[in-house]
């Protein structure tokens, strides 16, 4: 073979080789997202390949799921899918994806635990976000058993709760979601939380429980140190009137008791309600929470005001703010401008 034929086919192979790089390139690691922003692809324990199959190809143009099949097909990855939360960027080709599914590679979801009043809401809201289904969170936190594992009963568990956000894995069994809330909780309670709280003769639970009443009489933040000031005087008041202490007499416990937590106006027939949450009927504390509590809210209690006040009012002119009142004949004078005002509006 003479020099000419022998570069024709060098140059014939090259030209073989730089088609063949460039269809690789094309198909496994250019660009396969279709929308050119990062998308998110769900894979669920109820997924086979074929569903897998739609959920790429939804995310991804043509030659990227071209791809992505290929990759499939000569692997054992139909027979090991893995559930997750996977992202596909917007430069990421279909050997990156393939590589992320097969070998369960997620991406974390911000999870931001809300502060809601009920254990059922909050599984209807980690469901939105977690790949477990809703009734299995409400069974578990309203189960004794499964709370005691981590050391709350029913009524408590939901103080476990922080409502921060958190990095966890879309398919977290809820079992090690709860380790990781109870991981969480113990870093937030850390020496200068836990000291105030003894100071005040009060327990974690107890501070979040007095914490949720001050989350639910305001969203003022400034506020809230105050309220909670003048809710830890009736805790600890007692004199020859309150010899077991003064009633809290929160009216979002009521609400609470009757489940009702739309009501404007605590009338006094709703006093009567048979509840460990009526805190006109009862002393001290609910038995637990009647909110997951704001971290606010905590840190109110924690650092409240120091003051002399007994009772408190919403203001009049509905700011959100209280009128506060060390006697009781001052404090009715107060409900009686709040009460006209309320008439005046037909609020009932």
């Amino acid at each position: 073979m003479d020099k000419k034929t022998r570069n024709k086919y060098l140059y014939a192979t090259i030209c073989c080789m730089f088609i063949a790089v460039a269809l690789i390139y094309y198909y496994f690691f250019s660009s396969m997202n279709a929308i050119g922003k990062t998308q998110y692809l769900y894979i669920d324990s109820n997924d086979n390949i074929d569903s897998v199959y739609s959920k790429v190809k939804a995310v991804s143009n043509d030659h990227g799921f071209t791809g992505y099949r290929t990759l499939v097909r000569h692997c054992t990855y139909k027979n090991n899918i893995r559930t997750g939360r996977y992202a596909l960027a917007p430069n990421e080709g279909a050997f990156s994806l393939f590589r992320h599914l097969k070998n369960g590679m997620q991406t974390p979801v911000n999870l931001t635990v809300p502060s809601v009043r009920t254990a059922n809401k909050l599984a209807a809201e980690l469901s939105k976000k977690l790949m477990i289904d809703s009734a299995e969170i409400a069974n578990a936190l309203n189960n004794q058993d499964f709370c005691q594992k981590f050391g709350y009963d029913t009524t408590t568990v939901l103080c476990l709760f922080i409502p921060n956000t958190y990095d966890v894995y879309w398919n977290i069994k809820f079992e090690k979601f709860m380790e990781r809330m109870q991981k969480e909780s113990r870093t937030f309670w850390n020496f200068e939380r836990t000291r105030k709280a003894e100071e005040m003769n009060l327990t974690p639970n107890q501070v979040i429980t007095l914490a949720s009443i001050v989350d639910e009489e305001t969203a003022n933040d400034v506020e809230k140190p105050m309220i909670a000031g003048m809710y830890y005087n009736r805790l600890m008041l007692r004199d020859a009137e309150y010899p077991n202490g003064m009633p809290l007499q929160a009216d979002p416990t009521i609400k609470f008791a009757w489940k009702k937590f739309e009501l404007k106006r605590i009338y006094n027939n709703l006093l009567s309600i048979n509840s460990p949450y009526n805190t006109y009927r009862n002393t001290g504390l609910p038995p637990g929470p009647i909110r997951i509590p704001s971290v606010a809210g905590i840190d109110a209690v924690l650092n409240h005001v120091h003051h002399k006040y007994l009772y408190m009012c919403a203001k009049e002119d509905f700011s959100g703010t209280h009128n506060f009142a060390v006697t009781y004949e001052e404090h009715m004078r107060n409900a009686a401008k709040y009460t006209k005002a309320l008439n005046e509006r037909n609020i009932r």
